[in-house]
This record gives structure tokens, sequence and C-alpha cells, in this order.
């Protein structure tokens, strides 16, 4: 069986060209499926799913020029409506990125197909999968309309990364702490901002990148607030 793999979010697609010290970011992604000693040989594939943004070649061809940095040129665009050779090509994907665009639209667009399950599917199997904007928010524990009303606006997602996530409102993240309380003690919820990400790793921690991350967590039936910083260069080792 193939090992599970850290899921990749990202505020917006601005990680998938960033260079550190060590290189091109995203290597990372290539590293997590090259490591991976049960995975099939044979030229790796990405998948692209664009239901949020209906389907807009632009975006993809965004998402083809970041996987050719990493020399994966096997990409498929997994339109609105699957065809059966979408979802033979989603079960073998090493790379299944959820675009960005409006959460409830991709939501109501993938909960029409048989997208749900496959993508939940894709992750057990091993793929990386990496969620952009809309797409990173889907793979946390709920999405929620443009008007924001608690509980009315509020629908449960893939559920993959468990904890809420949200991007983009680095100004106050007031409404991801009223979706924490909303949700109650037993959860989480993290905010990226623009031109940053996060990593979740199968041992349910956290990693920033690029910039924090803000976190809303339960204590003693209090919520409370912190940040989580990217790894510096000498910064000592967790054990």
């Amino acid at each position: 069986m193939r090992t599970i793999k850290p899921i990749f979010l990202f505020a917006d697609s601005q990680p998938l060209f960033w260079h550190t010290k060590e290189g091109l970011f995203i290597n990372r992604l290539r590293t997590c499926i090259e490591s991976d000693e049960n995975r099939p040989a044979g030229e790796l594939k990405a998948a692209y799913i664009g239901a949020s943004n209906g389907d807009k070649q632009e975006y993809y061809d965004i998402f083809v020029s970041a996987m050719k940095q990493i020399d994966i040129t096997d990409c498929r665009h997994i339109k609105i409506r699957p065809q059966e050779e979408d979802y033979k090509y989603l079960r073998t994907a090493d790379v299944v990125m959820l675009a960005g665009g409006s959460i409830v639209k991709g939501w109501n667009a993938i909960r029409e197909t048989d997208l749900q399950k496959r993508v939940v599917d894709c992750y057990h199997n091993g793929a990386v999968l990496v969620g952009i904007s809309a797409g990173a928010i889907q793979l946390g524990l709920r999405g929620w309309k443009m008007s924001k009303k608690i509980p009315k606006d509020v629908f449960t997602t893939f559920q993959v990364v468990p904890a809420l996530i949200d991007v983009h409102d680095e100004e106050d993240w007031i409404f991801l702490a009223h979706m924490v309380e909303y949700l109650g003690e037993t959860n989480r919820g993290y905010g990226i901002p623009a031109g940053g990400g996060a990593v979740y790793h199968p041992d349910w921690s956290f990693e920033a990148v690029r910039h924090h991350l803000v976190e809303y967590f339960f204590v003693e039936r209090q919520i409370k607030r912190s940040l989580i910083f990217p790894k510096q260069e000498g910064m000592p080792e967790e054990d």
C-alpha cells in the first residue's frame, strides 16, 4: 500500500513558483512521491480539478506551468462533468490539485459528481493533494457562502484536513474564530495569508509555508489565538 502524503494548502498560486534557498519549494511534492517505495514505476501524473473557477483554461495553464518546473508533464484537466477516462486517470494520479475560485459553486459541482469520493480515495491511495484558495478551504472541515452567516451558510466539505481552513482574511480572521467557536472545543482553525501556505502532515501537525499561520484553538473552554511561523535556518528541531 502506498504511504499517506502531506497535504499542501495555499492561499493563492504564488507558492507554486516560490524559490527558497534550497530551490523551488514545490520540489517537495516530487520528493514526497519519489520517496514512496510502494509507488508503481512509471511517469508521474498530475490531475487538476477546476470546478471552483468554472474550468477556466488560463488557470489550468498556470497549473501545467507549475508542474513542468518539477518535470511532471503528464497532466490532465478534470472538468466539471468528468468522464470515465477522467476517473481512471485520477486513480493513478500522483498529484491532485483543487483550484481556487468560488467555494460554494465549486463544492456544488463536485458534489453533483463522483469527485467527492474519488478525491478522498486519491488521498488514501497515496496521492499528494494540493488546494489553492477555495480548494484549500474545501479540503478542510467546512466551506461557506459569501454572506458568511453561521450556521445558515456553512456546509460540510472533503474533511481530509481535520481543521477549518481560511485564506486571505489577514485583517482580523474574525470569521475563522467564530467558525471554530461554532464547531466546538475539539476543533482548530488555520488562517493562511496571501502568498503563503500550510502543509498538513499525516501526524496531524501543521507547518507554515513562506508566511506565518494564524491558529485558533480551545484551552479550558476559552478560544485562543497563536501564530505558527515558517521554519528558519538555525531554528531548533522539535522532538
